[in-house]
């Protein structure tokens, strides 16, 4: 694998004030940055918050479920299995360029314990494997309506760093698309291995709703505000 990372294109939301934190949020499948980005002003955040707000957008590449359509993706999606749905080499390349991401945020002043990973779906596979994996320790890791890129085992190679970090866990009750066991699932994983994670079911299909996004506001607030 190169060393060498073609930095993810992205929208950024920047605060009225100087950023002092951020949240990258990762879109689904065949999304983009833009998907999330009208949700910051719904957050209900402080008036005078200082998070910076990053949506990157995945590469495109084809999907296999979707019969080999490119899209926006990831990590190329092999089967509905959920023990053999994502393409692990997809995965570690796109978290050699999540991480390369946070690490400009670093970069730029902000620090990592001031940092929230986040996710929606393939997004959330992808903020749970990488947040669990990243070698400092992050503010939180949120992954909604998502799973484990292996069901129900959690990744190789856990970062101590994050060992205690808050994780927020959502999903919706009528999810079509990624079923509430398999959520459930990434969850037990999770709790039977000692991390600090919240799990809450909403009535809704795979998405988000308002009063979700409020929750999620205020826990946003308490990690960095």
């Amino acid at each position: 694998m190169s060393s060498v990372t073609t930095p993810l294109e992205r929208i950024t939301v920047e605060p009225t004030t100087a950023a002092q934190s951020c949240v990258i949020w990762l879109h689904g499948l065949g999304d983009s940055g833009a998907g999330f980005a009208p949700v910051v002003p719904i957050l209900g955040l402080p008036d005078n918050h200082a998070i910076r707000f990053v949506f990157p957008h995945a590469p495109e590449q084809a999907v296999t479920i979707n019969n080999g359509y490119v899209m926006r993706s990831w990590y190329d999606i092999k089967s509905m299995d959920l023990h053999d749905r994502a393409d692990i080499e997809g995965v570690l390349a796109s978290e050699v360029s999540i991480k390369a991401l946070i690490n400009e945020q670093i970069k730029s002043g902000i620090k990592a314990e001031n940092i929230i990973l986040a996710g929606f779906s393939q997004g959330g596979v992808m903020s749970l494997f990488t947040g669990l994996r990243f070698e400092t320790s992050l503010a939180g890791i949120m992954a909604l309506s998502c799973y484990l890129p292996a069901g129900d085992v959690l990744p190789e190679g856990l970062s101590v760093a994050n060992s205690k970090t808050p994780l927020l866990q959502n999903h919706g009750e009528q999810d079509e698309v990624v079923p509430l066991f398999a959520g459930k699932m990434a969850y037990d994983a999770l709790i039977n291995a000692g991390y600090d994670t919240q799990w809450k079911t909403y009535p809704m299909p795979h998405s988000v709703i308002p009063e979700q996004l409020s929750k999620i506001g205020q826990w946003i607030t308490d990690k960095l505000c």
